[in-house]
């Protein structure tokens, strides 16, 4: 980043810089697909995709005009922009921002009866779905459920998109969350991890027949693909590789759950996740505390975690994490749980 920031950071896209043509040939090759269209946010990201989606819709399968659907899973998150609070089923989301943008259904979550049912519309484009629920929870569908989300998609001739904003390059194991299933999503959203915690960078992937949609001047972006966010993002990715956080993310994953799992307390319903992408879900406990004051008391030992839904406190530590790290973390998880909850 600071090599780069040296040299250039930024030209408009009417010019030619050597940057943007190096990254798009190298994180294509990266994931295996032909295209890819850069942008900035996680939330650009979805954005774009859907956008590729429904023009896909109405100029290769045909949908009639203003008729597409895009079909989203329940208690899904992805941003904050209005298309993404029309897709959302949290009420802090959408309550008093207007009327939802048309064209989007919300459909259960690891349900494929309610796809099934979704996909006998002829109007429906696309399923965009995170393959592990992040902000829900760190929810994780049954095994078998992306193989047979993909399945459908394809038998119905509708995109699956991909949200790998969160659970993506790495995190839960794999490179990708999907690669636990084999499944190779239609479009492919990433950021976060993109950038290597640096600057904001994220990317849409997908082969030509849907690409090719976009004509030059309907999409872009000020800063999408800039030269500093190219060389950045690449070393990322080198990294992540030439480290081998998938692999460690995975072992490092199977013992954190084993140590959290063990933990003798009535209050832990659950312990679930995959990589280091993990969750335990948490009883309300002594004068119907939650996991926000387990949270708090775990920052005041030095660990930092995030509650969501009041009940589940998520845990995704760096990928770098040794085991001895490992461990020492679940020592002040295991001591401030059972100190919290037997007061």
């Amino acid at each position: 980043m600071i090599d780069q920031a040296q040299k250039l950071t930024l030209t408009s896209r009417a010019f030619h810089n050597n940057l943007l043509g190096e990254y798009a040939e190298f994180i294509t090759s990266y994931f295996g697909y032909d295209k890819v269209l850069p942008m900035n946010t996680g939330v650009e990201g979805g954005e774009t995709a859907i956008k590729l989606c429904r023009k896909w819709g109405y100029e290769v399968k045909g949908i009639e005009s203003n008729k597409a659907k895009i079909l989203f899973a329940k208690d899904n998150f992805w941003g904050r922009t209005l298309a993404a609070v029309s897709s959302s089923t949290d009420p802090k989301s959408y309550t008093n921002f207007g009327p939802f943008m048309t064209g989007f259904e919300i459909i259960d979550y690891n349900s494929i009866s309610a796809l099934e049912q979704a996909l006998k519309d002829p109007n429906v484009a696309g399923f965009m779905v995170e393959p592990i629920q992040g902000e829900a929870g760190v929810v994780v569908p049954d095994e078998g459920y992306l193989k047979e989300v993909a399945r459908l998609c394809k038998q119905h001739n509708v995109l699956f998109i991909a949200d790998e904003v969160q659970t993506g390059i790495a995190r839960t194991g794999k490179l990708l969350a999907c690669d636990h299933e084999e499944v190779r999503p239609d479009i492919l959203i990433l950021g976060k991890a993109l950038s290597g915690g640096v600057l904001p960078v994220s990317a849409v992937l997908c082969d030509n027949e849907i690409m090719d949609v976009l004509k030059p001047g309907e999409h872009g972006s000020t800063f999408g693909g800039n030269p500093l966010a190219c060389a950045v993002a690449m070393e990322a990715l080198k990294v992540v590789k030439d480290e081998q956080l998938a692999e460690n993310a995975e072992k490092m994953g199977i013992i954190f759950r084993q140590r959290l799992s063990a933990i003798p307390s009535e209050s832990i319903e659950v312990v679930r996740g995959k990589g280091l992408l993990n969750a335990v879900v948490i009883k309300p406990y002594s004068d119907n505390k939650t996991a926000y004051d387990i949270c708090l008391a775990l920052m005041k030992k030095g660990l930092l975690a995030k509650q969501t839904h009041d009940h589940i406190i998520r845990f995704a530590p760096p990928l770098t994490i040794n085991e001895t790290q490992v461990h020492e973390c679940c020592d002040i998880i295991e001591s401030v749980i059972l100190e919290e909850t037997s007061k």
